[in-house]
């Protein structure tokens, strides 16, 4: 029989500060840690002596991982594959010299056209996903074979009022 547990919302809060994949695990192992202790509300001193025993288990040098998405050009992706936008990334040259070994490209995808609108909906996925950096690719900040992007301007303003880092530019 599973008994729910309460939460103090200051506690639960906290919780929220647990990667998503391992969340409910996490959940899970705090409240059975409180019932041991006969409770029926999970505390923040519950939650924060979970992440004291938990977190000594887990290496002291690990890095976040920086994750990282490109946004392109929808007209350009008709003919061109992303190929520059990933070398640059796998050999962090250029706009990707920064990051280290730990980061990581979780999205690759266009703004679906113009003015752009397709980004501030797919925004809110890659948050779910924990977002750190967008980079604007270079096929819309460059003027030669085809014209720079009308709308970067709006684009860039949708990316941070979402609060994540913008970076011009992937492989130019």
């Amino acid at each position: 029989m599973v008994i729910r547990m309460e939460w103090e919302p200051e506690a639960a809060n906290e919780l929220e500060k647990v990667p998503e994949h391992v969340r409910s695990m996490a959940k899970m192992g705090i409240e059975m840690s409180a019932g041991k202790k006969g409770k029926n509300k999970v505390t923040l001193d519950d939650v924060k002596e979970a992440a004291e025993e938990f977190g000594a288990l887990m290496k002291k040098d690990e890095k976040k991982t920086t994750k990282i998405a490109v946004v392109r050009c929808d007209i350009v992706s008709e003919t061109c594959p992303g190929v520059a936008c990933f070398k640059a990334f796998n050999k962090r040259k250029v706009h990707f010299e920064e990051y280290g070994k730990d980061a990581e490209i979780i999205g690759f995808f266009t703004c679906g056209g113009c003015p752009g609108r397709r980004v501030f909906r797919l925004m809110d996925s890659l948050l779910k996903h924990g977002v750190d950096v967008v980079h604007l690719s270079s096929c819309m900040l460059m003027e030669g074979g085809y014209p720079k992007c009308p709308h970067i301007d709006e684009i860039r303003q949708m990316i941070l009022k979402k609060g994540v880092k913008v970076v011009e530019g992937t492989h130019h």
